[in-house]
């Protein structure tokens, strides 16, 4: 298959410096409003990137499920491949491809455990079956069959068939507090427009970046 003409051409306004927020997180709050209104499918789902001792990354999508001042947050098992690699190096990085607006926001931080009453709350706001799906999946875990899994939620659904499901303790969120963030947008002739937000002394810079 030949591909080198697969293309396609950007033309967006042009984004300056004066254009932005002077902190990376209401820059993202508005990029992430206005993918919320392009009604792009899952405009909240982004590739997360983890690093363990053996210095392999791994990558995966999965979904933000809050932001604020303090970082991004995600929730996943405790026992997982990306638990695991986290314990071993929070550095991490995330990456938000907003491909229909052109758009992507890249970022680098440090990822830490969110508190058990954060991570509770947030469980107790999700779908009942995805509540019961979070107690039977080992993730990341060898799996015989999709029948052993079936017949796992069969015993928790009759196990926490009456009353709210508890959150499992180990399951909860994660919060990437950022170190730089990166909005990119993407320009005629590849020269695209780049920006990106560094912590230092507890300050965030602005520059920008050569396409």
């Amino acid at each position: 298959m030949d591909i080198k003409g697969l293309r396609k051409e950007y033309a967006n306004p042009v984004l300056s410096r004066d254009m932005l927020a002077s902190d990376p997180f209401h820059q993202f709050e508005r990029w992430f409003d206005e993918a919320c209104k392009a009604e792009l499918p899952e405009p909240n789902a982004m590739a997360l990137a983890t690093v363990g001792t053996d210095g392999q990354p791994t990558l995966r999508t999965v979904l933000l499920k809050l932001f604020d001042q303090n970082g991004f947050v995600f929730f996943t098992n405790y026992s997982s491949r990306k638990a695991e690699q986290i314990q071993e190096n929070q550095n991490v990085a995330l990456l938000f491809p907003w491909i229909k607006l052109a758009r992507q926001v890249a970022i680098t931080g440090i990822a830490e455990k969110v508190s058990t009453a954060e991570s509770a709350r947030y469980f107790a706001s999700r779908p009942r079956e995805s509540q019961l799906g979070a107690w039977i999946s080992k993730q990341s875990s060898i799996l015989n069959s999709r029948q052993l899994l079936m017949m796992e939620l069969d015993k928790i659904k009759s196990k926490f068939f009456k009353g709210e499901i508890p959150l499992p303790d180990f399951w909860g969120g994660y919060r990437v507090r950022p170190i730089t963030v990166e909005f990119w947008q993407g320009q005629t002739s590849r020269l695209h427009d780049r920006f990106i937000y560094r912590l230092k002394d507890n300050n965030w810079t602005i520059e920008r970046l050569a396409p």
